[in-house]
C-alpha cells in the first residue's frame, strides 16, 4: 500500500499516515511559471494499491486538476488500484438542476475522477448521498458522527441536550446523530432567497432550557448557522454549539462566527484549516484523520468498511 498527498491538506494526510505507520510516498507536485501543475511520483508504484488523499477545497479548481494529474502520474505508472481519498469532495452543491440553463458540476467532476484512472473513492460526508450514484466507479461515503458522538458525550450531559437541523434537508443527518446519543430532535425552517443568505421562519420543536447542538456537512458563509443559533436562543435555549464536517467557512464567515451567539463551532480537519480559523477563540477543529486511516486500512485489505457506522 502506498499513500501519496496532494497539496490541499498535507497536515491531515501526514497523520493518516502516522496512524497506518506507512509513509507518505514521495511525491512531487509543483507548478511551472504559467501556474501549470506538475507531477512527479519519485518512487516505484508498479502493481501498488494506492490511495491519494486530496480535499477539492479552496482554491477548488487547482486542487482537482493536482487531482486529476496524481491519477493519471500513477496510472501511467502502472499502480495496480487508484483510491481517490476526498476528505472533502468540493461542487457537491451543484448536485441537481435547481434552476434552468444550470450544470449538474458534482456528476462532471465524477466523471473526470473515473476517466483520470481512479478505481474507486472514498469520500466524507457527501452533501446529499446520492451522488454515489454520480461515480462510475466504487464510492464509500464516510460519516463523521462517529467522531462528533464521541465530542459530545465527552462534553455535554446528553440527557439535557437537543439535536437540531439548521433545514429540512439536513434532517437525515441530524436525526442519525440524535439516535446515536438517544436525544429528541428539532428542525429549523428557513427561507433562502440567494445564495449565502437564508431567514429563520420557525423552530419545529421545544429549545426551551435545551443545550442544542446544530448538526451540518457544510458551514461556508455561517449565515444559516448564525441565524438559527440567534432564533434557538430567543426560544428559550440554555446554549448553542454547531458541529459541521466541512469547514469551508469563506469571505468574512469566521468574524461572523465569532461576533455570533454560538458557543462553539466544531468542525473537522477535512479541510485544511486557516489561520484565521486556528485563531478564532470559539472554533474548534476535531481530527477525521483516525477515521480516514481506518477506511483505507479496511479498503487495502478488503474487508467492510460499512461496519464502522453500525
Amino acid at each position: 500500500m502506498k499513500i501519496v498527498a496532494g497539496n490541499s491538506n498535507r497536515a491531515l494526510a501526514e497523520e493518516v499516515s502516522k496512524y497506518l505507520d506507512a509513509p507518505l510516498a514521495k511525491c512531487s507536485v509543483r507548478r511551472f511559471a504559467d501556474q501549470e501543475i506538475f507531477v512527479e511520483i519519485q518512487e516505484n508504484v508498479r502493481g501498488e494499491d494506492v490511495f491519494i488523499l486530496q480535499s477539492t477545497s479552496f482554491p477548488a479548481n487547482d486542487h482537482l486538476m493536482e487531482l486529476l494529474i496524481i491519477i493519471d502520474a500513477l496510472r501511467r505508472s502502472s499502480a495496480k488500484r487508484i483510491t481517490a481519498v476526498l476528505p472533502y469532495f468540493g461542487y457537491a452543491r451543484q448536485d441537481r438542476r435547481a434552476t434552468g440553463r444550470t450544470p449538474i458540476s458534482a456528476k462532471l467532476v465524477a466523471n473526470l475522477i473515473a476517466h483520470a484512472g481512479a478505481h474507486r473513492v472514498l469520500t466524507l460526508d457527501l452533501h446529499a448521498g446520492q451522488i454515489q450514484g454520480f461515480f462510475d466507479i466504487p464510492t464509500d461515503n464516510l460519516f463523521a458522527a462517529p467522531v462528533m458522538t464521541r465530542d459530545i458525550k465527552e462534553r455535554y450531559t446528553t440527557g439535557n441536550v437537543l439535536v437540531v437541523s439548521p433545514d429540512v434537508g439536513g434532517v437525515v443527518r441530524a436525526r442519525a446523530l440524535a439516535k446515536r446519543i438517544d436525544a429528541p430532535l428539532a428542525i429549523v425552517d428557513k427561507r433562502r432567497d440567494k445564495p449565502g443568505e437564508s431567514e429563520v421562519m420557525n423552530i419545529i420543536g421545544d429549545p426551551v432550557g435545551r443545550d442544542c447542538i446544530l448538526v451540518d456537512d457544510i458551514v461556508d458563509s455561517g449565515g444559516t448557522l448564525c441565524n438559527a443559533a440567534e432564533a434557538l436562543l430567543d426560544k428559550g435555549a440554555n446554549s448553542v454549539t454547531a458541529y459541521i464536517t466541512h469547514g469551508v467557512l469563506s469571505g468574512g464567515a469566521v468574524a461572523r462566527v465569532t461576533s455570533s451567539k454560538l458557543k462553539e463551532l466544531v468542525i473537522t480537519n477535512s479541510i485544511e484549516p486557516t489561520a484565521a480559523v486556528l485563531a478564532a477563540p470559539n472554533i474548534r477543529t476535531i481530527s477525521i484523520a483516525p477515521l480516514i486511516g481506518e477506511a483505507v486500512s479496511r479498503t487495502a485489505l478488503e474487508q467492510s468498511v460499512s461496519s464502522l457506522f453500525n
